[in-house]
């Protein structure tokens, strides 16, 4: 099963599907008979009836999507929260010690063929290939061995990067800002947490992951060279906090997750308008990003409303 939320051509309403065997998309709120104005909205619901929906969606005959027929937005519109963790080691010993996260703009996601561009004063525009991890059962202080029981699935994000804007905001102090808030990739969408029950062994994940730039890898890793396991992050951002369904938790760059990793020695070049970015995870898909000028009007935001709970900036 495969979850999507997907912009039908020629409206503004953003639509909450669910992948059918064939190819083409249903829409979910069909399937379950009940309002499903977001996928967070029926989260909980699809965490304990998932194969109910894979039943009906194999069986449905009534309309449905096929791909030329709609662009596919973030699978989650507007998390409740965006925590982004580092996963680097050039982030230090603290690193390894504790896990650390800085909250990122839960507004400004793209879907899967989303043009992007680099935001004012940057000339270092970085991509960054990281798992994301969608919560679907609200939950507080959640220790490591539960945390799976909170997790609805997993989905790709490409955490674009300002690393120059980046290098001045932390001379100051004060932490990340502009550097990540204009544009982070997701999608193309979420697949739920019991499809990788063979590639979970306790709290590791296993999962193979690249990035490619114009066809051509520049990185690789997996999810088991983390030092700091998928259940360690929930039980950390849960400390003391709530998670709620919906909320994305981005796992850290993995690997030579991004061109800085590379290093000036690896590295040919920061990204460039007409370069086309690709993230690949297995058993999720392939996200892709094209890098725009900035000009004019362009990265302006278009409001999308979802049946008038929310919008979506595109």
């Amino acid at each position: 099963m495969r979850l999507a939320t997907i912009l039908p051509r020629g409206s503004l309403v953003a639509v909450p599907v669910a992948a059918a065997p064939d190819g083409t998309w249903i829409e979910i709120a069909a399937l379950i008979g009940r309002e499903a104005w977001r996928v967070e909205n029926v989260l909980p619901w699809l965490m304990k009836h998932g194969e109910a929906l894979v039943k009906r969606a194999a069986t449905w005959a009534g309309p449905r999507y096929r791909e030329s027929e709609f662009a596919f937005c973030a699978p989650i519109l507007r998390p409740p929260a965006f925590r982004d963790f580092q996963a680097l080691e050039h982030e230090g010993a603290a690193w390894r010690e504790a896990p650390a996260f800085c909250f990122s703009n839960h507004n400004g996601l793209v879907g899967h063929e989303a043009a992007i561009c680099a935001p004012a004063g940057c000339e270092q525009l970085d991509y960054e290939l990281e798992l994301g991890v969608v919560i679907g059962r609200h939950g507080r202080d959640i220790a490591p061995e539960r945390a799976w029981e909170h997790v609805f699935g997993f989905t790709v994000v490409n955490d674009f990067s300002a690393r120059d804007v980046q290098d001045r905001e932390l001379a100051l102090g004060l932490g990340l800002a502009k550097a990540k808030d204009f544009a982070t990739a997701v999608g193309p969408w979420l697949v739920p947490r019991r499809h990788f029950t063979s590639r979970i062994h306790g709290e590791m994940l296993e999962l193979a992951m690249c990035a490619r730039m114009n066809g051509r890898e520049l990185s690789r890793g997996n999810m088991t060279s983390l030092p700091h396991s998928i259940p360690q992050l929930i039980a950390h951002a849960s400390r003391d906090a709530d998670l709620f369904p919906g909320d994305l938790l981005g796992i850290g760059a993995v690997g030579t997750g991004g061109l800085f990793e590379l290093g000036a020695d690896g590295r040919d070049r920061w990204l460039e308008p007409g370069d086309i970015v690709e993230l690949e995870i297995e058993q999720i898909g392939v996200l892709r990003t094209r890098i725009t000028e900035r000009a004019g009007n362009q990265n302006v935001n278009v409001e999308v409303t979802n049946h008038s709970r929310g919008v979506w900036n595109r």
